[in-house]
């Protein structure tokens, strides 16, 4: 059996060449090759919970109580103490939103406070 460099052999693998010294030690002592499951804290809303959540934000923020249907953080965060009795700060409902459940930040239309309707229907 024919041997290859170790520089070739990451490259056709798209490895960096430690990593394959990594693997061969694995192979070597025989534990296995797939990858573990990522580390870190779980998380506090479910799959389920964060359906429900889409489905309670699709609703409007005025069925929930607010006077203009605008969601911001700190309304999610509300709606999320409500439904769910978790509190979280508002950088994290930020990242379930955008992160999550694919929301982006959009700002309303500004209009003009003193308008003169009949001049901009002529």
């Amino acid at each position: 059996m024919q041997s290859e460099p170790k520089t070739v052999v990451s490259r056709i693998l798209g490895a960096r060449p430690a990593s394959l010294d990594v693997w061969m030690r694995k192979v070597q002592t025989g534990e296995s090759l797939k990858r573990k499951p990522g580390g870190g804290r779980p998380r506090r809303l479910s799959d389920a919970q964060l359906d429900q959540l889409k489905e309670l934000l699709a609703q409007g923020a005025t069925l929930h109580g607010w006077k203009n249907n605008l969601w911001t953080t700190p309304r999610v965060r509300e709606v999320i103490k409500r439904h769910f009795a978790i509190e979280f700060c508002c950088s994290h409902v930020w990242h379930i939103l955008t992160d999550y459940l694919g929301w982006s930040a959009i700002r309303p239309a500004q209009q003009a406070a003193k308008r003169d309707e009949a001049e901009i229907a002529r």
